[in-house]
């Protein structure tokens, strides 16, 4: 189970109104006995709202977000609702709450998954074997592939996005934030740009795109044999489905690359597949063109690099004064590096 730590004096939480709106929706459940937060991510806040015999989950966007994609609490409900009949690894979505009079903002409440999420800092502990590795590699790309060969126009799934340019438009939009959040100047992350626009992909036929796709979003029965959930839905779109495998591969570090990445994911353990076999497998699963893939996997590490940027610019601005996100430039130029070296 997910380790939860106590809400901060700056968290308040109405547990008697938690409890009458779940009443509501649930027949006979159990009241809330406790609210913990999860302590993971940097988006959306996420709690354990634990009764005597089970667990649920409340999504929230952080106080003062704009209502965004990436913060649409609503959106990721639907997400979640209409999936449900077509893909059996999502959780169930319990109720959806637009005012803020509960927690200071809407919110939405689903079941929890219990289970292993693979991460930097829990993997190395738990004497995971290369050839457990290996078929969680594999369990990873078989979900990804699943997740693309859902019918976006028969599920309305299509009503999320605009699947024609979606490449053109990523592109653009991540290059603009990039030169808006430039600090240093940083001679390759300048050509990798130019590289991306000068050498557009002819776009797959579209899919469903999770856009956030890896290891720490994925839910692990306990003996590691299946994939059970598909957590995090709120940049769900549709569009180039190789744009969702570029991103997993521009998170995918292996074991001989630079110790620094190693905190980003637990693919460099022995046993996970490279990232040439991973986008063999893929290939081998949806014989989808890969002829292009190197393209995507090159903007997946340019637009991680950019969002490190952008955390950077704040902190250089005054804006933040946690350390760690001061420390963040010599990791930016290691992605642009990256990316240079991979676009050649």
């Amino acid at each position: 189970m997910e380790k939860t730590v106590a809400l901060s004096e700056n968290e308040s939480i109405n547990i008697n109104q938690l409890n009458d709106l779940l009443n509501k929706y649930i027949a006979s459940v159990t009241p809330i006995i406790s609210i913990t937060r999860f302590a993971g991510g940097y988006s959306n806040l996420t709690y354990r709202l634990a009764t005597s015999n089970q667990n649920f989950v409340m999504r929230m966007a952080p106080a003062g977000a704009n209502i965004q994609s990436a913060h649409d609490m609503e959106r990721e409900y639907k997400v979640l609702n209409t999936l449900q009949p077509f893909f059996n690894k999502v959780p169930l979505p319990i109720l959806y709450y637009s005012h803020s009079d509960i927690t200071g903002t809407p919110f939405y409440i689903m079941e929890e998954i219990e289970g292993i999420i693979l991460r930097s800092y829990n993997a190395p502990k738990l004497n995971i074997s290369p050839n457990q590795f290996e078929h969680c590699a594999k369990q990873l790309v078989e979900t990804l592939a699943q997740i693309h060969t859902i019918d976006i126009e028969t599920t309305k799934l299509i009503e999320l996005g605009k699947p024609a340019g979606y490449v053109n438009r990523q592109v653009e939009g991540w290059i603009k934030r990039y030169f808006i959040a430039e600090t240093d100047l940083i001679e390759s992350m300048n050509q990798v740009a130019e590289w991306l626009k000068n050498n557009h992909p002819k776009e797959q036929s579209p899919s469903l795109l999770h856009n956030d796709f890896k290891y720490d979003n994925i839910v692990f029965n306990y003996d590691l044999t299946n994939v059970i959930a598909v957590l995090d839905w709120e940049m769900a779109t549709v569009g180039d489905p190789l744009m969702d495998l570029g991103a997993m591969l521009a998170y995918w570090f292996e074991q001989d690359e630079e110790p620094i990445f190693q905190q980003y994911n637990c693919s460099w353990l022995p046993g996970n597949l490279s990232r040439s076999e991973l986008i063999d497998y893929y290939a081998l699963l949806t014989k989808r063109d890969l002829t292009d893939i190197n393209y995507y996997y090159v903007f997946g590490l340019f637009k991680n690099a950019v969002i490190a940027q952008q955390i950077y610019h704040r902190y250089k601005n005054g804006f933040s004064k946690d350390e760690r996100f001061g420390a963040l430039l010599p990791l930016i130029k290691l992605l642009g590096k990256k990316a240079l070296n991979a676009s050649c």
